[in-house]
This record gives structure tokens, sequence and C-alpha cells, in this order.
């Protein structure tokens, strides 16, 4: 099945936009509704982004505004910012109620602190997209700066209640499946190895046929996690709605809250990956998603603390015998333990 890149759009008009006359009733109800998982200190920016698709086209161009320069947004009137995105001063009042900043005094403010942050964090100006005159060092710096970021932005917005109770769930089901496909694919499979090295009951599928036979056969107190960047992949939303249907636990890891999977994921975690030039590589998401898999193996693994150690020891000890017998350092390794 093809992975679908972009979930629809919804096409609120602006009623103060001569272009757009009717006002949509189901986006208003959207739009009052906190995002799942961010935390209030989190970067505006982060939420904006994470939001962008399902925002109505008139408050899209809001956000590109915002996005685009956010200190000079921080400076302007709301007038201004209006102007600049071709729509009304009422739309920019639904776009900051729409990602929960209330108001547009209350984003002057989140976008003028998050700035001072960003520039207290780092002096580098890397931009985020590759371009053909790049060189290799340049090509270093950005794919560095980005995968740091990616991961910074995740901690700061990540949702540590929700994470307990995912943790919680993971660490006392029965069976854990893990789905994705594509680059999610491979995280899917370090949570599944992960929790496998620490003897949690776990499979990782990323066949389409084969990740709805498993979700067939799950049932109450199993535990369904899936992995997509977009949250639009069909599979994977499939997978985790037939799971649902037959009693599991559905949890989604995803960079977008309002996208398809959260209709069909109990719980919600989020990344903050921003994709530019070479979205097809999957990297920075790919990066996220892994610090996100990470937060989860190890808050399993002390819930069952003294159980993983000696599972961890049993399996370096099994593939000892795999390895060469030097150390990290040159020198030869102990025979008797072929650590």
């Amino acid at each position: 099945m093809p992975t679908v890149s972009k979930f629809p759009t919804i096409d609120a008009a602006d009623p103060a936009d001569p272009a757009e006359p009717d006002a949509a009733d189901g986006h208003e109800a959207i739009a009052e509704t906190a995002s799942p998982g961010r935390d209030a200190d989190a970067s505006p920016l982060v939420r904006i982004r994470s939001l962008l698709p399902g925002l109505a086209r008139a408050e899209q161009r809001v956000a590109k505004v915002v996005l685009e320069d956010p200190s000079a947004v921080a400076r302007r009137s709301i007038t201004e910012v209006a102007l600049a995105a071709n729509t009304s001063e009422t739309t920019v009042t639904r776009f900051c109620k729409a990602i929960g900043v209330g108001g547009y005094p209350q984003l002057r403010i989140a976008l003028a602190a998050d700035t001072a942050r960003s520039a207290a964090r780092t002096t580098r100006n890397l931009g985020g997209d590759i371009t053909r005159d790049d060189d290799l060092s340049a090509v270093v710096n950005k794919v560095s700066f980005a995968d740091a970021r990616a991961v910074e932005e995740t901690a700061d917005q990540l949702d540590i209640a929700e994470l307990e109770r995912v943790i919680g769930l993971i660490a006392a089901a029965g069976r854990v499946d893990v789905y994705g496909v594509g680059a999610s694919a491979f995280v899917a499979a370090d949570l599944q190895q992960k929790l496998h090295r620490i003897g949690r009951v776990s499979f990782a599928w990323s066949d389409t046929h084969i990740m709805l036979t498993s979700a067939a056969v799950l049932k109450p107190g199993d535990v369904a996690v899936g992995v997509s960047h977009t949250g639009a992949t069909t599979d994977t939303v499939e997978a985790l709605r037939v799971a649902r249907e037959h009693g599991a636990t559905t949890i989604a890891v995803t960079n977008f809250p309002r996208s398809p999977i959260s209709e069909v994921a109990d719980h919600l975690l989020t990344t903050a990956a921003r994709e530019t030039t070479f979205r097809s590589g999957a990297t920075a998401s790919r990066i996220a998603q892994l610090m996100v898999i990470d937060c989860l193996f190890i808050g399993v693994a002390q819930r069952h603390l003294d159980d993983a150690v000696s599972a961890l020891d049993a399996t370096r000890d099994a593939v000892g015998a795999h390895r060469l017998g030097v150390r990290p350092d040159g020198r030869r390794r102990p025979r008797e333990t072929g650590k």
C-alpha cells in the first residue's frame, strides 16, 4: 500500500477574506482543542510546524509568515501580520487559538522568548536546506545541527506524563507489536530488538499483510505501537485500527498530533523534527523517533531492572564468542570471558 505523504488540509474559510466567504463549522472544534502532549513551555515554532498540515488554508498562510521570521513577527502588530499573510486580523486570532497560545499578544511573547532561547543555545546560522553549492563541510554542519535540534526540540515538547503512562503499559504488556514502514520500519525494529534483549515479548512488522494479521490476533493486555513521521501512512494507521478493534492498547509515535494516526491511537507520543530538502531520506525525523524509542526502552528497563540487567548480561555473553578477541583500545581480551 502506498505511503500517504500529506493528510487532508481543513478547508475552513476565512469569513473576513473576500475570496473565502464561508466558514467551516468543523474547524472551530479542532482549533479549540489543545495539542496533546505539548508542554506549555515548548517552542511555539515546534507546535506550529506539527499542526500546520491540519490548519485552514488562511491560517496556514499566517503560520508560514511566523515560521519564516519569528523574531520579526514578535515585533509586528496583528494588523501587519494579517497583511503579510493576505488575511484578516480575525484569522490571525483564530490561528493563535488553534496552536494553543490564546491570542496574538501571547504569541508575540512566546516568539520573543523562543528567539532569546535560540540565540542563547547557538550562534550558528546554518539554515535548514542543503543547497547545490554547499561543500561537504557545510553538509556535515547542517546535518549535525538539524539532528541535534530534532533531539532537543523533541525532548522539550515530549509529554512526560504521557510517556510515563506508555512505559507502564509496555512494561505490563503480555506482547508488544511494533508497526512501521519505510524509514519508520527501522525505528520499529530498533524498539523490538531493545525490548527483546530485556526479555519482553515483542515483534516488529513492516509488511502490510503481516501487520494486519498480527493486529488481528492481539487481545486485551497486549500493546500495538505505530511509528509514522507523517501520521498518515495508511498501512500503519490501518494496523493500529485493527489492533484496537481486537482489544489491544494502541500507541502512536508521530510528528503531527492531529494526523490520522491519532484517531486510532489510545496514547500519542510526538516528535519535533524539521525535514527539508532531503525529506525522502527521512533524516532528522528518524533521529527524533529513535530518541523517543530510547526513552521508552530505558523506562521499561527501569520497571524490570533486575530482570533487564540479567537479560542484557546473558545476551552479551551469548554473542561474546562472535567478537574478535581484542578490546576497543587494541589490547587482547582475556580468553576466559570472551567479552
